[in-house]
């Protein structure tokens, strides 16, 4: 008989490599995994930071989960929700796949309705920033202040094309070296003990041993996902305070094009430019985005 060795995995157990990679110095809080029913069958998941009432939501981006916001969620030390998309992390996947941005956002804001009612500030990057976008323009009621990472209604397949290319790579691994090294390479700035974790929180080993993405592990849906409309008007139409973080590294998937008609759009929203930071400014600088979260969710 063929015994596969088994990776062993604790989601929990990953905090105190967080603080020593980052030189961070504070309490580990209590954080829960939570389950929500959104349709009566489906259910979102996500991280419960702290015992208080959660101060603030935030939303991944496509391919990714709540944990790539743990450094920052450490570093901040309030209460709050990090949410895994449809599809991706522990959540159930939609009806209409892993990138069905209005139908993410009729289910993130039932979670909401639940988790934390009333309006607080919602933080989505990337495929979680027009999710939340979506959330705040429809309900309103949720959300006190909106924080755009790195994502704007102009970006297109052919401006986040890199990043699309490696997600959308292989659908299995052989095994996790094989997993690492892919990851390795298509981020040659981070540090190899930070790729390794991020890995172990975003797939899962078979048991035949072969690896695979969490958001690839669902079945492709054939239905036709529901029209967003015009995310450029609904962003226009906002009326809390909009923040948009835009990195500045070479992995950035928001030009200069997208920050004049964001301004245009939003004359009276934030801009601030992130330095030295690719398109997930959660993982190249974790703590200048917890500071930023701090001066802006509001």
């Amino acid at each position: 008989m063929h015994y596969v060795s088994q990776v062993p995995y604790d989601e929990f157990a990953y905090f105190q490599e967080n603080l020593d990679e980052w030189g961070l110095s504070v309490a580990i809080p209590v954080v829960r995994r939570f389950f929500v029913t959104v349709d009566g069958l489906r259910q979102i998941s996500g991280l419960r930071w702290g015992e208080a009432a959660p101060e603030l939501t935030l939303l991944h981006g496509g391919a990714q989960n709540a944990h790539t916001f743990d450094t920052v969620a450490l570093a901040l030390q309030r209460p709050l929700l990090a949410i895994d998309l449809p599809g991706h992390g522990h959540s159930d996947p939609g009806p209409y796949g892993g990138a069905a941005v209005a139908s993410h956002a009729r289910d993130v804001a039932r979670a909401l309705d639940a988790l934390i009612p009333g309006a607080h500030p919602l933080v989505g990057m990337s495929l979680g920033g027009l999710t939340a976008l979506l959330v705040a323009h429809d309900r309103p009621d949720l959300v006190s202040s909106l924080v755009l990472i790195d994502i704007t209604p102009g970006v297109n397949a052919e401006k986040s094309r890199a990043i699309t290319d490696f997600v959308n790579g292989p659908a299995s691994f052989p095994d996790f070296e094989a997993l690492l090294a892919r990851t390795v390479a298509h981020n040659p700035t981070r540090r190899v003990s930070s790729l390794r974790r991020g890995i172990l929180h975003n797939a899962r080993q078979r048991d035949d041993g072969t690896w695979v993405w969490r958001h690839q592990q669902h079945a492709p849906s054939e239905l036709v996902p529901p029209d967003v409309g015009d995310l450029w008007v609904a962003l226009g139409e906002l009326a809390m305070p909009v923040t948009l973080l835009r990195a500045m590294g070479p992995s950035s998937v928001v030009d200069d094009e997208d920050e004049q008609e964001f301004r245009r759009r939003l004359p009276h929203a934030s801009v601030v430019h992130v330095a030295d930071a690719g398109h997930s400014i959660q993982g190249d600088a974790p703590l200048e985005l917890a500071r930023l979260l701090q001066q802006y969710c509001v």
